[in-house]
């Protein structure tokens, strides 16, 4: 993808509505509550708006992928996800009331699904999984409606198909659980062609829902300690991206402080 084929002018002006800028990305600084009632308006609002979350390793990773910044820059909706981000923030005078983790948002956007009547479509992670998840939502949402779902896996040459596929059932909400930049990557591709309204990655949050991963308990999230928690159930994988990562989230903290 080229840095030409991403940023749209109608997200781009939305995201101008209450963002502060943070780390040279838009940031809007909102509750949970606060950002439910926005999807809620952007969904009432028509069109298609793409939502991302910041933490630290992303604020690290837009600091030299200049598309992946553009694309931020170009989302309806940004939230502080990761502790150290909100933590971050405020040290920088920007005041954040809370970090708004991707997961929690996506189980608090399920429940007013069901509540309004929009339909849901699940793309991501392996098909047991995602089969799981759909699976979950059946037994605790049994009046929400399931558009589809789909695994996170397709070569180049499909995916015009599975776009296709999304958009055949016209969902209000498309979940989207790949890595990043992936899932940014694809919803800036394919944004408008996907018709649905509101689009958010939640990363590895079907692999929590189907009980694969466990998350951390709720003292280790508000101390913002979950990376730790995640380091040490994947040492392997995890290590470059939170000891290294958060090292840089540091530097780069401090190096906007001093700026400032």
């Amino acid at each position: 993808m080229t840095t030409a084929s991403v940023g749209r002018a109608p997200a781009a002006a939305a995201v101008a509505d209450g963002a502060v800028p943070l780390f040279g990305v838009p940031l809007h600084p909102l509750s949970m509550a606060e950002t439910v009632t926005r999807v809620e308006r952007l969904v009432a609002s028509g069109g298609a708006h793409q939502h991302v979350v910041l933490n630290a390793a992303k604020v690290v990773q837009v600091q030299r992928d200049e598309v992946l910044r553009r694309i931020i820059a170009g989302c309806s909706l940004v939230n502080a996800d990761g502790q150290s981000v909100v933590w971050a923030a405020r040290l920088l005078g920007v005041d954040v009331p809370e970090r708004v983790t991707g997961i929690d948002l996506m189980e608090r956007l399920l429940d007013r699904a069901e509540d309004l009547g929009w339909s849901v479509y699940f793309l991501g992670a392996r098909d047991e999984v995602v089969e799981r998840v759909v699976a979950l939502q059946r037994e605790r949402r049994p009046l929400l409606q399931i558009a589809g779902w789909r695994n996170g896996y397709w070569t180049p040459e499909q995916e015009a198909r599975v776009v296709a596929q999304i958009a055949a059932t016209s969902p209000t909400l498309l979940l989207v659980a790949m890595p990043t930049p992936a899932k940014e990557h694809f919803l800036a591709r394919h944004l408008d062609d996907l018709g649905v309204n509101f689009a958010m990655g939640v990363g590895g949050a079907f692999d929590v829902v189907a009980g694969v991963t466990r998350r951390a308990p709720e003292w280790m999230q508000r101390a913002g300690l979950e990376w730790f928690y995640r380091l040490a159930q994947e040492p392997r994988r995890m290590f470059k991206r939170y000891l290294v990562g958060n090292t840089r989230f540091i530097l780069l903290t401090l190096r906007e402080l001093v700026r400032r």
